[in-house]
């Protein structure tokens, strides 16, 4: 008899530590659509269709908060306008009305806020990117970019059973053109609104 009560307690241990361990560390994949632009003179003012992909691990410290790390391959784009090169002294013509396609691999670091319930989540923090490939601007001309962004981030993560659904903005923080050889070149940041959609495990 001894042995069997013995047998429950820790077995109700085990179970227990791992209900706790679950609840403490939650990982999982999202994707979904950006809806980016590039603030800058020479760019189309609106934001563009583009996605991102990747995955997620929630750290829940003590009730109601809690952090959150992504690794995330995020693609945007945008195109220059037909003054493009009117702008930038000693740019081709051929850079006028061109599509410019960023894809970077971005780094969210985001507080998680219940907001009366541990469905729902304020999420803010920053963001750091690092592009993995582009699209020249300038036809016969160095990169027009810089290779990393440091990105503000605020949003609403609702966790449903094993579903998850976000909405963020993004804001960049830092100028993204690497344009020294051109003159009145003006800041380049960008922006997005993120949707996505994402499985919790």
């Amino acid at each position: 008899m001894k042995k069997f009560l013995l047998a429950v307690v820790l077995l109700t241990a085990t179970a227990v530590s791992s209900v706790n361990a679950q609840s403490l560390l939650r990982w999982g994949v999202k994707g979904g659509a950006n809806l980016g632009k590039l603030d800058g003179k020479g760019f189309d003012d609106g934001f563009n269709l583009g996605y991102h992909l990747g995955g997620f691990v929630q750290l829940n410290l003590v009730k109601g908060f809690g952090v959150q790390g992504e690794a995330i391959f995020s693609s945007t784009k945008t195109k220059t306008t037909d003054n493009f090169s009117d702008i930038y002294e000693g740019v081709s013509t051929a850079d006028n009305r061109k599509e410019v396609k960023l894809n970077y691999l971005s780094i969210p670091i985001l507080a998680n806020i219940d907001l009366g319930t541990p469905r729902l989540k304020l999420q803010l923090g920053p963001q750091f990117g690092a592009m993995v490939s582009d699209k020249k601007v300038f036809g016969a001309a160095k990169n027009a970019f810089n290779g990393g962004e440091i990105s503000g981030v605020a949003g609403l993560w609702l966790q449903l059973p094993i579903i998850n659904v976000s909405a963020r903005y993004i804001i960049g923080f830092n100028d993204v053109q690497n344009l020294s050889s051109v003159t009145n070149s003006g800041n380049w940041k960008n922006q997005a609104i993120q949707l996505g959609v994402g499985v919790t495990l």
